[in-house]
């Protein structure tokens, strides 16, 4: 027969954890719905920038940007990898993490080396685990990023591929597509491509625009690719610290919902023990009763 004693301290345990699940499943999705705000008022300017300085690049073909440079003969890369601060939050940092690792493994056999600079204590922990090497630990980014926090990173990797001293700039991060769906990718963000965005929805070209420049194309994209490469990493920040809201959200949500499937189950088996000794004492009391008469 299952200790009543122990099945009380069961469930008060239970309850306790409930409530700091549920707690935190609010605080989630409170957080959520303001960094959804600010991901999806900064992804249009995002896109739209980035369209513009394709449609420049192409109208004026003679024009050559260090940021559009490739660099063949340079065996080295950099990447940023975004992980969260805090945990339980599901799969989020984990997907990060193994598309990261897939990406570091397929640079390594073409034979180039990958710096990697990782945001986040999550990240940092798990390589230091794996014993891979990080060429930078960034903890000091704020649960709600700022533009001149990621400015900072974005000057410095642009200043070492314009050197040459790098081949290209990666960011492994959670993309956000929707409140439903987040997918963690490796994008690139140096060298910018001189090739035009298909239309997402159709997939169809769009349509090539003319354009008369005033000052000289090559001063508009001086200024143009730079806030580029900042605005698309700034977006990669929002785009992840959305999506780890999402997760935790839907994570506590599946711990309380499990909190309070234990409670109920808990409940039963308090209840069947209490009427077995229920039971048990009144058949003592009767048996007494009898022995007497």
């Amino acid at each position: 027969m299952a200790n009543k004693r122990v099945l009380i301290k069961r469930r008060k345990a239970v309850r306790n954890i409930h409530k700091i699940t549920r707690t935190m499943q609010l605080i989630a999705t409170a957080r959520f719905q303001a960094a959804f705000k600010r991901a999806t008022a900064t992804k249009p300017y995002t896109e739209k920038l980035a369209e513009l300085v394709a449609d420049l690049s192409d109208a004026a073909d003679d024009v050559d940007h260090p940021l559009m440079k490739t660099h063949d003969d340079v065996k080295k890369s950099a990447m940023v990898v975004i992980t969260s601060k805090r945990g339980l939050c599901g799969g989020f940092n984990s997907n990060v993490l193994r598309t990261a690792i897939h990406h570091l493994d397929e640079q390594a056999k073409a034979g180039i080396e990958t710096d990697v600079h990782m945001v986040g204590t999550k990240g940092i922990n798990y390589f230091r685990f794996l014993g891979r090497p990080l060429t930078e630990q960034l903890t000091d980014i704020s649960e709600v990023p700022r533009f001149d926090e990621i400015e900072r990173i974005a000057n410095g990797l642009m200043d070492r591929f314009a050197k040459g001293e790098i081949s290209s700039v990666y960011v492994a991060h959670t993309s956000f597509l929707s409140a439903a769906k987040q997918q963690a990718v490796a994008l690139r963000l140096l060298p910018l491509s001189r090739e035009a965005k298909d239309d997402r929805e159709t997939g169809a070209r769009r349509t090539a625009v003319e354009y008369e420049f005033s000052p000289a194309p090559k001063e508009l994209l001086d200024e143009l690719l730079p806030a580029t490469v900042r605005a698309r990493m700034f977006q990669c920040f929002t785009d992840a610290t959305v999506s780890e809201h999402i997760a935790r959200m839907v994570a506590m949500k599946a711990a309380t919902d499990a909190a309070e499937d234990m409670i109920t189950l808990l409940s039963r088996q308090y209840n069947r023990a209490r009427q077995t000794h229920i039971t048990m004492e009144l058949l003592d009391i009767i048996g007494g009763a009898n022995a007497i008469s």
